[in-house]
């Protein structure tokens, strides 16, 4: 027999009807109540929340001061320590070290020469694994070189160079103080949840008003943005210690400090490493954003191709930024596994047991030297450079040519019959009706804590005037989420239960993943032209990954017994995806819709270049114009969308644990 609903759930889809039927008809019946204000909150309860932002902002700049020392004179300072080591790096990769005495700047010692570069980082894959890796990452810097990127490219692993190790020293350091302060984790927890949800977009207007225009901006909102996730996994392998380590430590009579740097962060380390990968992929993710503000290299070639719609210049700009990430997230893995194994000391000469460095220090002083007369051993010459610009550009004009009207009926289609819906609904639900719903739905999920964090992040988002542009974002983010969910699910399924449909499928996401986000805009728009629905398709490219591997992660979790179980009670294969499989994995495809919501909101600031009309948009513009408070009001408002999308979510996903048996209530 099929399971009833019990009176509750009856009472909940009863709730969701008629929410559905107060959004379609709302506009209409707030019109035939004389009650606009229903649907659109009014403008006199608005809270001035940028004036108040942007005020202290203003006197933060202009007045604030401990003692003798300017709040500006501190923002100086810590430009010029990030600034110092920025200069070495990009000098070094890319710019040359210059002799300054008049108009006309002499270069004393050129660029590292790209051969030199490239038997590095063949050098480093070799120590760190294997000739494979070494191979492999040597073929992605001679890449960058023969297909013409190779001078952005260093000015962005510059950057890399120097936001990593700062983001990752600095987010260890926040973790291990967490760590050691139980008080110092509940506060970082919701900081940290409002730094991941807070769009990097409403960080810069910040940051340009108190560090200026230009690279060490770019740096420090990087480093924002790419520090969160290594103090949450510091937190997470400080504690996965092995409590036994601990205790030895202990009774070996160490001191608080040594027990924490010669006991836990070793034993950790390679935990730790994840974190250090975190950082290194967020901080290429960030690269095209931090060119608004002043970085050069590959992100602003992209962000300049995006300006002039040529798709050639930015898909080869973007793929070099692939390849880059590819290069440095093999090392850094590799790096890591290499820290946790067990090394002897090679006895000998320092040159004898560092024979690796010692050939490249070698290469490098050797290409300086004879760079001087032939300028094929610093710089690979132009003349002989791949490029598939045109190859891109020759397939969107093909394709424009010969599909477009299926092209237009695919996006009328989706208009008329899928997004329009969805948008007349949400923004024809009267908004007190919304937050109660929300408040009543975090109650049913997770107690009245959670009922009064949605609540209270709703009301707030009325009264600051936001509400219709908000519900534009949730239109955007809701339709794109069901059909991400709608493709990403059975392709994770299909990836779970058919091993070359796997490899192919992971190959796929696996592409998807490390293509930047403002990638995915480019041939998009080309081809659907701007609006809705070419945000849309963007972010579901961009947002489809996690429901495909959490879907294939949960399929496959699913425990061998039960499986047998439906085996021999005769079940199909059909039956037993649909009435084991698929339950059974729910909690896991839950968690991979949640991570989906986080990307969509995320990629919808970016959108916003493209003609939507929601917060992204309010964001973007408060950029254009250095709005601090209107930027960081809409910035807030993404955020308190996606804590709530994720709280309830995660209750949900909690719930379905506990109803399979998979977690206990306590």
């Amino acid at each position: 027999m099929r399971p009833r609903l019990t009176n509750s759930g009856l009472a909940a889809w009863g709730l969701v009807l008629a929410t559905i039927l107060l959004g379609w008809f709302g506009r209409d019946l707030a019109k035939a109540l004389d009650a606009r204000w229903l649907v659109k909150v009014p403008s006199s309860w608005d809270f001035a929340f940028n004036t108040y932002i942007s005020a202290a902002m203003t006197w933060l700049v202009e007045e604030a001061a401990i003692g003798p020392v300017s709040f500006t004179d501190a923002t100086r300072t810590v430009a010029w320590l990030i600034e110092q080591p920025y200069e070495l790096a990009l000098n070094l990769l890319a710019r040359g070290f210059l002799f300054d005495p008049g108009p006309e700047p002499q270069v004393l010692l050129p660029a590292a020469s790209w051969i030199a570069v490239t038997a590095a980082v063949i050098a480093l894959g070799h120590y760190c694994r294997s000739w494979g890796l070494a191979a492999l990452v040597g073929a992605c810097f001679a890449y960058l070189a023969v297909f013409g990127q190779w001078d952005s490219a260093m000015v962005t692993l510059a950057s890399v160079l120097i936001a990593v190790p700062i983001g990752a020293g600095g987010g260890l350091l926040a973790g291990i103080w967490a760590y050691r302060h139980p008080l110092g984790e509940r506060i970082l927890s919701p900081v940290l949840d409002l730094m991941q949800t807070i769009p990097i977009f409403a960080y810069l207007v910040p940051i340009l008003f108190m560090f200026g225009f230009g690279p060490v901006s770019a740096l420090v909102a990087t480093i924002i943005y790419a520090t969160p996730p290594m103090i949450r996994i510091t937190i997470l392998a400080l504690k996965a210690v092995d409590p036994e380590i601990l205790d030895f430590g202990r009774m070996a009579g160490t001191t608080q400090r040594q027990l924490m740097w010669r006991v836990l962060v070793p034993s950790a380390s390679q935990s730790l490493m994840v974190g250090v990968n975190q950082v290194i992929m967020l901080t290429l993710n960030m690269v095209i954003i931090a060119s608004m503000i002043g970085a050069g290299g590959l992100g602003f070639d992209v962000l300049a191709a995006l300006r002039r719609l040529d798709i050639g210049a930015g898909f080869e700009a973007g793929i070099a930024i692939v390849v880059l990430a590819i290069a440095v997230d093999r090392l850094s893995q590799a790096f890591a596994e290499r820290i946790g194994q067990v090394h002897h000391t090679t006895p000998g000469s320092w040159a004898a047991r560092n024979k690796r460095t010692v050939l490249v220090l070698s290469l490098l002083a050797v290409t300086w030297v004879l760079g001087r007369f032939s300028s094929l051993l610093l710089d690979y010459p132009q003349s002989q450079a791949i490029t598939t610009g045109a190859f891109w550009n020759d397939t969107v004009k093909y394709l424009n040519v010969n599909y477009f009207d299926a092209f237009e009926a695919v996006k009328v289609f989706f208009l008329h019959w899928f997004l329009l819906p969805i948008k007349k609904t949400l923004l024809g639900i009267p908004w007190p009706w919304a937050i109660t719903m929300l408040t009543l739905l975090g109650w049913r999920a997770g107690g009245w804590k959670l009922a009064a964090m949605c609540g209270a992040m709703s009301a707030l988002i009325a009264v600051s005037g936001l509400w219709a542009k908000a519900m534009v974002t949730v239109y955007l983010c809701g339709a794109s989420v069901i059909l991400a969910t709608l493709i990403g699910v059975p392709l994770g399924v299909l990836a779970a239960l058919n091993r070359r449909a796997g490899i192919a499928i992971n190959l796929l996401i696996d592409t998807l993943q490390t293509l930047p986000s403002f990638v995915y805009l480019i041939p998009v728009v080309m081809l659907f032209r701007v609006g809705d629905f070419t945000a849309m398709i963007a972010i579901v490219l961009y947002a489809l990954a996690p429901a495909v591997r959490y879907a294939a992660h949960g399929m496959r979790s699913v425990s061998g017994e039960l499986i047998e179980a439906g085996l021999v009670s005769g079940c199909t294969k059909w039956q037993l995806l649909r009435l084991v499989r698929l339950p059974m994995a729910l909690p896991e495809i839950l968690l991979g819709i949640n991570q989906t919501i986080m990307l969509a909101l995320s990629m919808l600031v970016i959108t916003a270049l493209v003609g939507t009309r929601d917060l992204g948009q309010e964001v973007y513009i408060a950029l254009t114009k250095a709005d601090t408070g209107r930027g960081l009001v809409a910035g807030l408002a993404i955020a308190f969308i996606a804590i709530i999308a994720d709280r309830l979510v995660n209750a949900g996903a909690r719930g379905a644990r506990i109803r399979f048996g998979l977690e206990s209530r306590a």
